[in-house]
C-alpha cells in the first residue's frame, strides 16, 4: 500500500559504519523505545556472524530514527542477532513521520541493497519508555503479515499476583536450607550448570559463549547481572538478568539437580521480584516457545506462571516488497 510523504520534509538515509558509533549510541539512549541491546557494543559482539545493514534515517538533516538490521540473501532482518530489533524512534516523532521513515527505508533497501522482503522483530511494548507502536500500524497498512508470535511471561511489579502453592512450598524449603544469593561476576561457576540444562532438555548450547557473556558484562556492567544461589561455596543455580529502564529481563535460568530439589530458583526469584527489582515496571521471564511460537514448553510456562507471570507477545512481521 502506498503511504504519504510530507512534501516539506527531506529524508536522507545512510548505512551505519564504525565512525557513526557515538552518534548511533547517543540516539539509542534518548529514543523512546531503544534499549542497550541496540547499542553498538552489544550488537557488534557477533558482527562476524551477520552482514550488518543498519540504517540511520535523517529528516531535514536531523537524525530521526534508526533501524538495526542485517542482510541475508535478498532479505533484510531487524535483527537476527537480537531478541528484538525494530525501528528506534525519537521521542517527538509523529505517526505521519513514521510513515515517511518507513517509505524512505523501504525505498533505500530496494534500490541500494536489492532487498525483496523484510523480517521485522518488533520491540515488545513493555520495553518502551514512551508509547511507540506507530511501526505496527504502518506495517499493517503496508500489508505486512504476522508470521511469528512467541509468549513471554511478565509480572507487572506494581500489581503482582502471589506465588502459587508449589512455588511457596519450594521457597519455604530453600529458606530452611540456609541458602545464600550472590550477585557477582563468577560466570564460570554458573555456565556449566546452564550448558548441562540446555543440553539435557533441548540438545542446544547457550546463545552466548562464556567468553561472550563475560565480555558483554564488562561492556554493560550495570545492565547485565549474574545472580547465583549458593550452599557455601557450591553453586546450585542462578540466572542472568538484562536490565533496561523499564524491565528486568531474565536472559538465562538454570539449576543443578540438587538446586531444583531444594528450591534454589524459588528463593532467587522471590528476592529478585520482591526486593532487587521491585522498583522496575516489569519482570520478564522470557519466552516459553520455539519455532516462532508453534511449540509451547508447557512445563517451563507452568513454572513462570507459578511466580505470577502472565503473557505478552514477542511478534515478528514479514513484508514482501
Amino acid at each position: 500500500m502506498e503511504i504519504s510523504v510530507a512534501t516539506d520534509q527531506e529524508w536522507h538515509i545512510i548505512r551505519y559504519s564504525a565512525g557513526d558509533k557515538e552518534r548511533w549510541d547517543r540516539f539509542v539512549r534518548r529514543s523512546k523505545n531503544g534499549t542497550f541491546l541496540m547499542q553498538r557494543d552489544y550488537m557488534d559482539y557477533h558482527a562476524d556472524r551477520f552482514q550488518d545493514c543498519s540504517l540511520m534515517i535523517f529528516c531535514n538533516r536531523k537524525l530521526t530514527a534508526l533501524l538495526p538490521g542485517n542482510l541475508s540473501g535478498n532479505c533484510f532482518y531487524s535483527h537476527q542477532g537480537l531478541t528484538y530489533g525494530g525501528m528506534l524512534l525519537s521521542p517527538s516523532i509523529t505517526l505521519q513521520q513514521v510513515e515517511s521513515v518507513f517509505h524512505a527505508a523501504l525505498d533505500y533497501l530496494q534500490k541500494e541493497c536489492s532487498v525483496q522482503s523484510i523480517v521485522y522483530r518488533a520491540i515488545p511494548h513493555i520495553y518502551h519508555r514512551y508509547p511507540a507502536e506507530e511501526d505496527l500500524y504502518v506495517l499493517t497498512r503496508l500489508g505486512a503479515a504476522l508470521v511469528a508470535r512467541s509468549i513471554s511471561s511478565v509480572i507487572p511489579l506494581d500489581d503482582r499476583l502471589p506465588f502459587r502453592t508449589l512455588r511457596r512450598r519450594q521457597l519455604k524449603k530453600a529458606l530452611a536450607s540456609s541458602l545464600t544469593i550472590a550477585e557477582d561476576e563468577d560466570f564460570a561457576s554458573f555456565w556449566p550448570i546452564l550448558e548441562e540444562n540446555l543440553h539435557e532438555r533441548y540438545g542446544v548450547s547457550p546463545v552466548h559463549s562464556l567468553e561472550e557473556i563475560t565480555r558483554l558484562h564488562s561492556n554493560f556492567p550495570r545492565q547485565i547481572s549474574l545472580f547465583r544461589v549458593c550452599d557455601g561455596a557450591e553453586t546450585l543455580g542462578g540466572c542472568i538478568v538484562y536490565e533496561t529502564d523499564e524491565v528486568a529481563h531474565v536472559q538465562y535460568i538454570a539449576a543443578s539437580p540438587r538446586g531444583k530439589k531444594c528450591g534454589a530458583l524459588d528463593l532467587l526469584f522471590h528476592q529478585l521480584i520482591y526486593d532487587r527489582y521491585a522498583q522496575k515496571r516489569y519482570f520478564d521471564f522470557g519466552i516459553s516457545t520455539e519455532h516462532g511460537g508453534q511449540i509451547l514448553n508447557e512445563g517451563l510456562l507452568f513454572q513462570k506462571e507459578g511466580f505470577g507471570a502472565r503473557a505478552i507477545m514477542y511478534d515478528v512481521y514479514e513484508l514482501r516488497l
